[in-house]
């Protein structure tokens, strides 16, 4: 079984190796996505690639916003909104984390809110708050989180809501984030059905009547969600369910992320999402050494997995 230290050093190589392998394969069509076999960071000859003249191995704004987030919780010793958002308005003026310092591409709820912000509104408040306003852009960069969180399941939960709330204002795109990172916590902890109990959780910190709950309820685990197919969509929910999809039908890291791929669609995100809880199950060694070795950007990656296993050992 994976160490914890290689369950964290997973969990976050997971997410950005899964956001690398899906950059090419974004905007396509199930039908178009290669098969299991010929999915790689460099996809096959006569591919019609995603974001062309990027190269192979390359995380996009999943993978920049994740260590963006991870940098802002190792440096102030909390969750800060506002040092987190001076952090993502960095990223996207001056690639600030982003591999090669090049932003190739920006999601238009969290392009909106970043200018709120540069514009001066206070981090809580930028997040666009619409019900239409419920993309994947703040699921997606939460698992450092909970690989860094050591409180209680009521503050992770509300720490994941509160970052939410930068780029991504809804109640049921915090929710999701919340739920994400309590399944990654009871990983961790070695739960034998970690979905199942972080739900559980959330349900008794959200009893009915609260808003949260509400949004669980009816939007993001309704009566017979269980039935319902993930389509790898830009949608938070649809991006959960798509991530949790893969995982539940994927016997390793390397199943789950190309699984996730074929889905198609929002390809990057929906790898990273599943490719972070992967790697926490998995470990890091469960993870392709072609693909960790071909990751590009590790110079920016490794002082912050150093400074987050150092945190953690000290913690325990």
């Amino acid at each position: 079984m994976p160490s914890k230290a290689e369950r964290i050093t997973g969990g976050l190589q997971g997410l950005l190796v899964g956001d690398a392998l899906g950059v090419p394969y974004e905007f396509h069509a199930p039908e178009q996505i290669p098969s299991p076999e010929l999915i790689e960071l460099q996809p096959p000859a006569g591919f019609a690639r995603a974001h062309d003249g990027v190269p192979p191995g390359t995380w996009s704004d999943d993978g920049a916003h994740a260590l963006c987030l991870l940098d802002s919780l190792l440096y102030r010793g909390r969750l800060d909104p506002e040092d987190l958002g001076r952090r993502l308005v960095n990223w996207l003026e001056w690639g600030y984390l982003a591999v090669d310092g090049q932003v190739f591409d920006v999601g238009i709820q969290t392009r909106t809110a970043l200018g709120a912000l540069y514009a001066g509104t206070p981090a809580l408040l930028a997040g666009p708050t619409g019900e239409r306003d419920n993309g994947n852009g703040s699921l997606m960069r939460v698992l450092p989180l909970a690989l860094w969180h050591e409180g209680s399941d009521a503050k992770l939960a509300s720490d994941a809501m509160t970052q939410s709330r930068i780029t991504h204002g809804h109640m049921r795109s915090q929710v999701c984030c919340a739920l994400y990172c309590l399944w990654a916590r009871r990983i961790l902890e070695g739960s034998g059905d970690a979905w199942t109990d972080a739900v559980e959780t959330f349900r008794a910190l959200y009893p009915e009547g609260f808003e949260a709950r509400t949004e669980l309820d009816t939007h993001v685990l309704p009566p017979g969600w269980e039935t319902a197919r993930g389509t790898g969509s830009g949608y938070v929910v649809d991006c959960l369910r798509s991530a949790r999809q893969c995982v539940v039908e994927g016997n390793t890291y390397e199943q789950v992320v190309k699984a996730a791929v074929r889905l198609g669609r929002d390809t990057d995100t929906t790898a990273a999402v599943a490719g972070g809880i992967a790697g926490l199950i998995h470990g890091v060694q469960g993870i392709p050494a072609r693909w960790r070795e071909a990751l590009r950007g590790r110079e920016l990656m490794q002082p912050l997995l150093q400074k987050l296993l150092g945190h953690v050992a000290g913690a325990t």
